[in-house]
């Protein structure tokens, strides 16, 4: 056999086993590097200088957890975390249970075409800005105004003061926080049942599971994963809760504390007192309790367990 020969039966069979790389990974690295410039720029340059102010004083000497301690110590801290720990609770029950219901009914119970209306009118409330929803809702919660004015006057809402006392106001910040991001996590729940295999949810059916033991034993089991990320992210906003009390402070005319969440106590010592470094530990604890949050999510769900068949 000539060399030219043996070439020319060795060439296909490289080119089968081992593919040679083309260098199409330059966009790939385009488009993470964008991101990790965004990421270092608005993530982790802002994280770091957050540390150092709440290591410091306004006159940048070390003070080790002073700060720390200050803000701890205020009377508003307490009360700033436990609104925001009660809200949380509730936020991630409703949108948990009630997403992962209703992209179950979605997917089993109504045709495509409906279940496709259904997806795009729960999407419509999240294309509006954070702003807008609130003023939405400053609307729809004032009786003198509300379309719903007969609602809120059977359970006893005779005026916009009644609406906002301190103990409604976690139901208020859930209702927006819903009606704004549920949508959008229905729609991601559906898609992640459209990927389990129908022969998994045949073999159930013949097994004589109805659509609930489906749904409870097998559907959900299998997109925990993407539950678990649902509650992550909603974890994480949850705790950055900002716009929504302070827009009800301000349309109240008072009758919402200025600090109600810790982003708002942030806020109060960062520009009403001049206290940054006070603000910055603050977010230090903030992401202390976001990141605890997403650990134990994480490990609990095994988020990023590989596959090993």
């Amino acid at each position: 056999m000539t060399l030219l020969e043996s070439r020319r039966v060795t060439a296909p069979a490289r080119r089968r086993g081992t593919p040679r790389r083309r260098g199409g990974g330059l966009a790939g690295y385009l488009f993470v590097g964008g991101y990790a410039v965004l990421l270092l720029a608005f993530g982790v340059f802002p994280t770091v200088y957050a540390f150092y102010l709440s290591l410091t004083n306004d006159r940048g000497q070390f003070t080790g957890v002073n700060q720390f301690v200050k803000v701890a110590k205020d009377y508003r801290f307490v009360p700033a975390f436990a609104n925001m720990l009660l809200y949380l609770a509730m936020w991630l029950v409703v949108l948990v249970v009630l997403t992962v219901l209703v992209a179950v009914v979605l997917r089993g119970r109504m045709r495509p075409g409906i279940s496709a209306l259904f997806r795009f009118l729960f999407y419509i409330p999240g294309a509006l800005a954070g702003v807008a929803s609130v003023l939405v809702w400053l609307f729809m919660l004032d009786p003198a105004v509300s379309p719903v004015s007969w609602l809120l006057d059977s359970l006893g809402f005779h005026s916009f003061a009644a609406v906002l006392t301190p103990g409604n106001l976690p139901v208020i910040f859930v209702l927006i926080a819903f009606w704004t991001g549920a949508g959008g996590w229905i729609v991601v729940m559906y898609g992640a049942l459209n990927n389990i295999p129908d022969e998994v949810l045949e073999a159930a059916r013949m097994d004589g599971a109805g659509p609930w033991k489906t749904a409870w034993h097998i559907q959900i089991p299998m997109i925990r994963q993407w539950i678990a990320y649902m509650a992550i992210l909603a974890f994480a906003a949850g705790t950055q809760l900002f716009v929504e009390p302070q827009l009800l402070q301000t349309a109240s005319l008072g009758r919402v504390t200025p600090t109600w969440s810790p982003n708002q106590l942030a806020y109060v010592f960062a520009f009403q007192q001049g206290d940054f470094n006070g603000a910055a530990a603050i977010s230090v604890f903030l992401l202390a309790l976001g990141l605890i949050g997403a650990g134990v999510l994480v490990r609990r769900s095994d988020m990023f367990k590989v596959d090993e068949s």
